[in-house]
């Protein structure tokens, strides 16, 4: 999201808005205000706040939040550029130039929404503090609130807010904790190790994505199932779930136990 953020703060505040829309009706969750108030308005640029993206206008009163959900994607269109034929939403700019979002999946999960600044503190006042720039006093008071799972914990963005299912994999890689290690009995090294992973990893993936990195060259350990962990080389595993699935090496993070998929059977710690 950040890589995004910085891509599209120069394009969205080029030109003032011509046309807003059109957009699907599961992408765009509000209707008052219209998306047409955009129009002849111009973003003070880009911002984000954990896995959203927020577009302020120049006057103040609009903000426009784009949460891309799993397969969302945002792009800027120059004057002329060819670009989808139905987006799941889209703004043109005056100029020529578009903003498009597009989601290539069967359920349509990401959201528009167009709000008020203080409807926007009010949406996202949930989230907690965030991923990047977290130290390991801060992660620490975090971890020990209450006891739970370190995978999910990481993607819970009431605690942290800006990590996914794809970068829990990678920072539990990078600090060789297992995914299913309980918060409240980490170690205050363990505590350390987690926070530096988390910020290495998200500076290593910001840095990969601004110069147009793949998710396959990005990613070292996430949808790597079966492939030669980097650090040690024992193949990747996985454990599915119905709506993610964890991505893990069991020599560097398990002490050499598999978890097992809980669909097939119980898991073991």
């Amino acid at each position: 999201m950040e890589a995004w953020r910085r891509g599209l703060n120069d394009p969205v505040s080029a030109f003032p808005v011509a046309k807003a829309g059109p957009a699907h009706i599961a992408t765009l969750k509000t209707f008052d205000p219209p998306l047409e108030k955009l129009e002849g308005r111009r973003f003070r640029g880009a911002e984000r706040r954990g896995k959203r993206l927020l577009f302020p206008t120049e006057d103040g009163e609009l903000v426009l939040v784009v949460h891309l959900m799993t397969a969302g994607r945002l792009k800027s269109l120059r004057s002329g550029e060819a670009g989808p034929k139905t987006p799941a939403f889209r703004l043109e700019f005056q100029g020529g130039s578009k903003l498009v979002l597009t989601e290539n999946a069967k359920k349509k999960r990401a959201g528009v929404w167009l709000l008020a600044p203080d409807a926007v503190a009010e949406e996202l006042a949930y989230l907690g503090p965030e991923a990047l720039g977290l130290d390991a006093d801060g992660l620490g008071e975090i971890l020990r609130r209450e006891s739970r799972r370190l995978h999910p914990l990481l993607r819970d963005q009431r605690a942290i807010a800006g990590i996914g299912r794809a970068w829990s994999n990678e920072i539990l890689h990078h600090a060789k904790l297992s995914p299913y290690a309980l918060s409240t009995d980490l170690t205050d090294e363990e505590v350390e190790r987690l926070a530096t992973a988390m910020n290495v990893e998200l500076a290593r993936g910001l840095e990969l994505r601004e110069s147009g990195a793949s998710d396959d060259r990005t990613y070292r350990v996430h949808r790597k199932l079966g492939e030669p962990c980097y650090v040690c080389g024992m193949p990747i595993a996985q454990v599915d779930f119905e709506e993610h699935t964890i991505f893990y090496c069991p020599n560097d993070q398990t002490g050499g136990r598999v978890l097992k998929d809980r669909r097939l059977s119980r898991l073991l710690r």
